[in-house]
């Protein structure tokens, strides 16, 4: 199924299919744009493949031995197929960078938390590291809270904090594209809010694509959904629509509730 959005693309999945240890089928070749500096939701009932197709987007299935990828997803402008084996992971991973269901800070400051990406880089002097520090923890909506702890340890931060950092540090190298799985399932109502919000302001700059059991989220922070079932696209449209009319007759199940 082909999905045409309107804006530019950042990316676009091309009949991308995904084998769990080279067998086990969990993505039936999905075609769908990812539109530039917009937000796209992806909902659908558990164990559909959404977060299987989020961590396509960064080469996260390469972490475990076997997987398999089957088509293509092509990141604009150069057009690269980053699936493609010959193309460096990690690189990828730097471009576009993943914050996950619950805060994952690692055991270390604050600081070093958001500086990992940028020494993993390469050498930068410590002013300009200090720089990209801050200005990232401005970017999270995080600085005024940590400005004057950024030798404490992470650990020590709320967890609606914790996912904020996640967030700087995700930033702190420059990426085009964020992935969020469920960034606020842990979280309590109000830090939730903040998440949004963040995700409101942020996708003006860089293409987002957020994973999310939250409809109501969904229709918050998205300019477009895709529906996703048993590991196929059903549709992908302006969120609106997909909320108020969807083409297709599983969707307006799904999202009224009948089912999931």
């Amino acid at each position: 199924m082909q999905i045409h959005i309107t804006p530019a693309l950042k990316a676009e999945a091309k009949a991308l299919s995904f084998y769990y240890g080279g067998a086990v089928q969990a993505l039936n070749a999905i075609s769908l744009g990812l539109a530039d500096r917009h937000a796209t939701a992806l909902i659908g009932p558990s164990g559909c493949g959404k977060t299987t197709f989020l961590r396509c987007l960064n080469r996260m299935h390469d972490l475990y031995p076997g997987n398999r990828y089957a088509g293509s997803v092509v990141l604009y402008p150069e057009g690269v197929n980053i699936v493609d084996h010959t193309i460096d992971p990690i690189e990828i991973r730097m471009r576009v960078g993943m914050v996950f269901q619950k805060p994952n800070p690692f055991p270390t400051s604050i600081y070093e938390n958001v500086a990992y990406g940028l020494r993993i880089r390469g050498s930068m002097a410590r002013y300009e590291m200090d720089a990209v520090v801050e200005q990232s923890l401005k970017d999270a909506a995080l600085w005024p809270e940590v400005k004057d702890r950024l030798r404490e340890l992470a650990y020590n931060l709320s967890g609606g904090q914790q996912q904020r950092l996640c967030i700087a540090r995700a930033l702190a190298t420059g990426p085009e594209m964020l992935l969020f799985d469920e960034p606020t399932s842990a979280l309590d109502p109000t830090a939730t809010a903040r998440i949004e919000e963040l995700v409101t302001e942020l996708k003006q700059r860089v293409t987002i694509v957020i994973v999310t059991h939250n409809m109501q989220q969904a229709a918050r922070v998205s300019d477009y959904t895709a529906f996703m079932y048993e590991g196929a696209l059903v549709e992908c449209d302006r969120t609106e629509k997909i909320f108020t009319n969807p083409s297709n007759k599983l969707t307006e199940e799904y999202v009224t509730g009948r089912f999931g």
